[in-house]
């Protein structure tokens, strides 16, 4: 039995149903107000009492059980049971746009034993009612699809042209361009520190994903838009690796390739691609999410015989606590060997001071790399003309593969072509970019060798400055790979990154030649530090030294 059944005298109540397709229509239109309007009218002239209106703002494609405005309505005549009432929407399009889910409102409504009212359609028992009531909901159907595909083909145009489409990604705002429609522009607040964490992931500066989030969730108007101030990894993945920040655009659910965009890029094409690099093979970071100054060194020394990186603590003493390392590898001679922080960081300190290159090695390394600046300023011209000739290349090589996947009907075939396809757009975006700026230095070569040379020089001296985010600098750019430690030895020869392994060979040339300056001239006592096994370099930046190296040069 339907509760139609109880319903005997003349309805007197009124709900009004109200639905807009967004909420940017509720807040910045009328849309609401003025169905709710023509809706009291309606009820007015019936002579109905209103006494609820339920609103919606989202789109009417799906479930209408997911729309709150109208879950709110069912429950409310639920909670009513033995009242008459009437429902009165605008349109049959602000019902629902959805012919199979309009039915079952319908029924739904008519278990509940509501009449459903409508200023510019009336409902009646007829069969001729009914069809016509099922082919406007068709019809209502047929316009949300016809409107959601012209809006997808437009919004695939746009892509095509270099328009970004989709949600702008943080560090990027929408504005509205000359042309028409908007573009994405950097955020004056989050673009700067989107920027700043791809270049510092880049150039090594930010040695890991870990480091690029403890980065953003420091800056508060970053970790204001994350929840509850916490960037989840998921999101540092997607960050480093969108091409959107290159400015460049794409859109594979509807096929279209990578492609130079309208908006302008927070790093450029080239920084992005080495960023995909760095993701694909990884990186030596000698730091953890619980480095602290009371253990820097946690993370960047193993065990000299297992080769494990040592953990760290405290253990607590009659009076005080001590803080020391040790090797927790099951198995190893080492395990549980305690030794003392303070004992360790003194040693490290010591081999850092070690790693002085003398006055005469400074110089020749100066001359050599001034040399190289001009050869290299010589060759720019020639190697625009090359960038220009590869971008040129690749573009053939697009063209070539497009025809191919218009040839081709197998599906696997134009995955994989549509593939090779995406890597050429790369080549040949990189290439552009890298024939527009000519291949120029973007500082004065003097600017950039100064800070470079300042750090090399005395290393030891970032370290002692106490600051943590200059000592995970000094690991990073100094060593190569983990310290290796032995209890009662001290510290294992370890690779060192590629300047020093410069001045190294320099001062072993020189030695050779001049065996009268070699106690002068070399860098490091002998058997302390060894080249890596390797003769490959380890890329490390020197750029990006913060500006407190800029004292240094007068405690020298």
């Amino acid at each position: 039995m339907t509760r139609a059944h109880y319903h005997s005298t003349k309805p007197q109540k009124a709900v009004i149903y109200c639905r807009v397709s967004s909420k940017s229509q509720s807040t910045e239109g009328s849309g609401l107000d003025s169905q709710e309007h023509l809706c009291r009218e309606h009820a007015a002239s019936k002579g109905y009492e209103v006494v609820a209106v339920f609103p919606d703002d989202i789109s009417g494609y799906g479930d209408f059980m997911k729309r709150p405005g109208m879950v709110a309505l069912l429950k409310f005549l639920d909670d009513n049971p033995f009242d008459n009432f009437v429902v009165i929407f605008d349109d049959l399009k602000r019902y629902s746009r959805d012919t199979e889910f309009y039915l079952k409102l319908k029924r739904e409504m008519e278990m509940r034993g509501a009449i459903r009212e409508c200023p510019n359609f009336n409902f009646e028992d007829t069969p001729e009612s009914k069809f016509v009531e099922t082919v406007l909901a068709a019809q209502g159907e047929l316009e949300r699809e016809q409107n959601r595909r012209q809006v997808l083909q437009k919004m695939k145009a746009r892509v095509e042209q270099g328009y970004w489409v989709f949600h702008a990604p943080k560090g990027y705002i929408y504005q509205k361009a000359q042309s028409g429609g908007k573009v994405l522009v950097p955020d004056p607040v989050l673009g700067p520190i989107v920027k700043s964490a791809l270049d510092g992931f880049a150039s090594g500066r930010l040695g890991s994903q870990v480091e690029v989030q403890r980065f953003l969730q420091s800056q508060p108007e970053f970790a204001a838009q994350s929840p509850k101030g916490r960037v989840r990894p998921q999101a540092i993945v997607r960050l480093l690796s969108n091409p959107v920040y290159a400015g460049m655009v794409y859109a594979k659910v509807w096929g279209v390739s990578l492609r130079p965009g309208k908006h302008e890029g927070l790093v450029s094409p080239t920084t992005h691609q080495k960023i995909l690099e760095i993701l694909e093979r990884g990186v030596y970071a000698p730091s953890r999410v619980d480095t602290t100054e009371k253990f820097i060194l946690r993370g960047a020394v193993s065990c000299a015989s297992c080769g494990k990186p040592m953990t760290a603590g405290h253990c607590k003493g009659k009076t005080k606590t001590y803080a020391y390392f040790w090797c927790a590898q099951k198995g190893c001679d080492q395990r549980s060997k305690t030794i003392s922080r303070d004992k360790m960081e003194a040693e490290f300190t010591d081999l850092l001071k070690e790693l002085q290159p003398t006055q005469w090695l400074l110089r020749l390394a100066e001359a050599m790399f001034k040399d190289l600046w001009d050869r290299e300023n010589r060759q720019a011209h020639e190697r625009v003309l090359a960038y220009q000739k590869e971008a040129d290349a690749a573009e053939a090589e697009i063209q070539a593969l497009v025809d191919r996947i218009v040839e081709s009907s197998n599906a696997r075939v134009i995955s994989a072509l549509e593939r090779r396809i995406d890597a050429e757009e790369r080549r040949k975006i990189i290439a552009l970019e890298h024939a527009r700026i000519g291949v120029k230095p973007l500082i004065p070569m003097e600017r950039v060798f100064e800070l470079s040379l300042k750090f090399l020089k005395a290393p030891y001296l970032l370290w002692e400055s106490g600051r943590l985010d200059l000592r995970r600098l000094v690991l990073k750019l100094t060593f190569s790979e983990h310290l290796r430690y032995r209890k009662g030895e001290g510290f294992k020869p370890s690779p060192l990154s590629l300047p020093f392994n410069i001045f190294n060979e320099l001062g072993e040339k020189m030695a050779q030649m001049e065996p009268a300056v070699a106690g002068s001239d070399a860098m490091v006592p002998r058997g302390r530090i060894e080249l890596p096994a390797s003769s490959l370099p380890m890329m490390r930046s020197t750029t990006e030294l913060p500006r407190h190296i800029a004292g240094m040069e007068s405690g020298l």
